[in-house]
């Protein structure tokens, strides 16, 4: 490991903000260093990562600043990854988490970074595997990832964290149905939050009933109702994720699906590394019209110049 990455590694084991945010801009850029850092992070299994996802408009952001508010009166320090779409024109975040989360961005136990998807379907950045091991190595107790809602592709967020949070609201409840097959299978924990809109106690009766079919015997996947804009059920919502995050111990079975999961990712980004896209676009467009134009060929051939 170069000199210079070293002593950056080790002042982000140290809990160095600065040289966090520093590690992670290296790395979500591949500028020069990065695959050191990476080769000398150590698998931390203290830090657990948790993901907050679901529709637009269901509050995610909200709840993820009442369950800060909660685990700093219990001294945790505390990460948050929020994911925002990207601008078409810089591809940098476009929402800016940081501001919406600024009461506590100057506070010592808490850290903030807002990556952009860069035009990832799955709601996540493409690098968020590697820049949550750069942060978990960080001594944090808790990586929240918050997630843009784009509905059934977003279930990749399973991949990634060790307890999935499904955040719904009211409005939800006649699309329950329909997404059942796709986002709903990967809560961990479901949440219905701005539980004091009217239709929030049919939306939560739904909700256990896809939870109860759900369980085939097991334990069912709690259903929480939240205020989030008044703490109202937040404190619930953190005992079931660490109730949860705590029945894991027994389950290296999980732990070897998400660790295959990951490898899958990194793989695939490491065959994809060398593929450049505007070349795509320019060999495409000089290809496609031709009468004897084969997209299969097409693709064959563009790899083969790899």
């Amino acid at each position: 490991m170069p000199g210079n990455i070293k002593q950056l590694h080790e002042q982000i084991k140290a809990g160095n903000f600065l040289a966090l945010a520093r590690g992670i801009t290296i790395v979500e850029n591949e500028l020069n260093g990065y695959e050191s850092l990476l080769l000398g992070l150590h698998e931390s299994r203290h830090a657990k990562v948790i993901g907050i996802t679901g529709p637009p408009g269901a509050g995610k952001s909200t709840l993820v600043n009442a369950l800060l508010r909660h685990w700093l009166k219990e001294n945790k320090k505390i990460a948050v990854l929020a994911v925002d779409p990207s601008s078409p024109f810089n591809y940098g975040a476009l929402l800016g988490d940081r501001i919406r989360m600024s009461d506590f961005y100057t506070n010592p136990n808490i850290f903030i970074r807002s990556l952009a998807t860069r035009g990832a379907l799955g709601g996540l950045n493409a690098k968020i595997i590697e820049i949550t091991d750069v942060v978990k190595d960080a001594g944090f107790d808790i990586v929240l990832v918050e997630t843009v809602g784009v509905g059934q592709s977003e279930v990749e967020i399973a991949g990634l964290a060790d307890c999935t949070v499904v955040t719904l609201v009211p409005e939800a409840g006649d699309e329950v149905q329909t997404i059942k097959a796709g986002i709903m299978e990967i809560a961990n924990i479901f949440v219905v939050n701005k539980a004091e809109r009217p239709d929030a106690e049919g939306l939560y009766r739904n909700l256990r009933i896809l939870a109860h079919e759900k369980a085939n015997g097991a334990d069912e996947t709690p259903v929480i109702k939240t205020i989030a804009t008044q703490d109202d059920g937040v404190a619930e919502l953190a005992n079931a994720i660490i109730k949860f995050l705590d029945g894991q111990k027994d389950m290296p079975e999980k732990r070897l699906h998400l660790m295959t999961d990951k490898c899958w990712h990194l793989i695939q980004a490491h065959k994809m590394k060398g593929i450049d896209a505007k070349r795509l676009r320019k060999e495409l467009a000089n290809a496609i019209n031709k009468e004897s134009f084969n997209l299969y060929a097409f693709v064959q051939g563009f790899l083969n110049q790899q």
